[in-house]
């Protein structure tokens, strides 16, 4: 899910070995660990933990195959009393076939945070991305340049489009949260920005729609850091394309597993430590649809480092959500 390319290819691209299908509208790459990327997932998260924090974030989907879909992206963010919320700023690159198709985000963005009362809050963000798509034309083979016997060895009659396309886009989210519960929306591609290599063609990347709420349940008392119990659900929507993922977080001292399911598509086991000021995830996604698992399943880690606290007079609550 959310992976494909741009308009009027109608032959194949076949980079070393891999065949990808080239379908009408693009959409957005995925992370299994949405909160250990809560500025991906929702703009509203940017300075909910109040402290200075650095996210960072690998993903390697399909790696028995070459020419697979290999996802970075960093962030910062921390909350600033003098404005009333948090700041926070993200860069996220994607390559699918070794690099023949590569997209670049750089987004800043602006979360304001409202203390309704002692136990409840909310946070509206907002955020500007400026986007850049290149493509790598002499890496793609379509299907007129196959010979039935030997090949690619013909020509191509397809005309191949600009080689860098790039452009403004615009999100926004929701967060409301107490002590144990806490729930959220955004929406994504606010106008939805065209992406297309080629003149004429509004190749749009669709509004993406996500829902998501959970809630942390303490298993101890009279500790500083109690065993707790985290059941979440996750909903995304973008164009034709939907996801329902729902699971379990369990939380032991330094220690963190978690076992999810995507419907129709994955089952997730993942595995962390949070250590003071540190935490480290690995998640792997056993693939469940009719792909089955033989391209190697999905494999993604995470790690974040929260920096001390400006002295300054707590005026809200830090959202207390799940790290990976």
């Amino acid at each position: 899910m959310f992976k494909s390319l741009g308009n009027k290819l109608t032959g194949t691209l076949l980079v070393s070995g891999l065949l990808i299908a080239l379908s009408g509208n693009a959409q957005d790459p995925q992370f299994t660990q949405f909160y250990a990327n809560p500025l991906y997932l929702n703009p509203a998260f940017a300075g909910s933990k109040e402290c200075p924090r650095v996210h960072l974030n690998y993903r390697n989907q399909w790696p028995a195959i070459q020419g697979q879909f290999v996802s970075y992206s960093a962030s910062y963010d921390q909350h600033i009393d003098a404005i009333s919320g948090g700041l926070g700023g993200l860069v996220v690159a994607d390559q699918a076939g070794n690099g023949t198709l590569q997209t670049i985000n750089a987004s800043a963005m602006y979360a304001y945070t409202l203390p309704v009362s002692e136990n409840f809050s909310i946070k509206a963000g907002f955020q500007a991305t400026y986007f850049q798509k290149s493509i790598n034309w002499d890496d793609l083979k379509f299907g007129d340049m196959i010979d039935p016997r030997y090949g690619f060895i013909y020509q191509t009659n397809e005309t191949p489009g600009t080689n860098q396309v790039n452009g403004a886009d615009f999100s926004a989210g929701f967060l409301g949260y107490s002590k144990y519960v806490f729930a959220g929306v955004s929406v994504h591609h606010l106008t939805e920005p065209s992406e297309s290599f080629f003149e004429n063609d509004n190749a749009k990347l669709y509004r993406k729609f996500t829902v998501h709420a959970g809630g942390n349940i303490p298993l101890e008392e009279g500790y500083d850091n109690p065993a707790s119990i985290s059941p979440n659900i996750l909903y995304q929507r973008q164009g034709n394309a939907q996801q329902l993922m729902f699971g379990l977080y369990g939380k032991k001292g330094p220690l963190v597993a978690g076992l999810w399911y995507r419907n129709k598509d994955a089952f997730i086991a993942l595995v962390g430590v949070q250590v003071e000021k540190f935490k480290f995830g690995y998640s792997y996604d056993l693939t469940t649809s009719r792909l089955t698992n033989e391209p190697g399943g999905s494999h993604e880690i995470s790690m974040a480092i929260q920096f001390n606290c400006p002295p300054e007079k707590r005026k809200f609550r830090p959202l207390k959500c799940p790290e990976f």
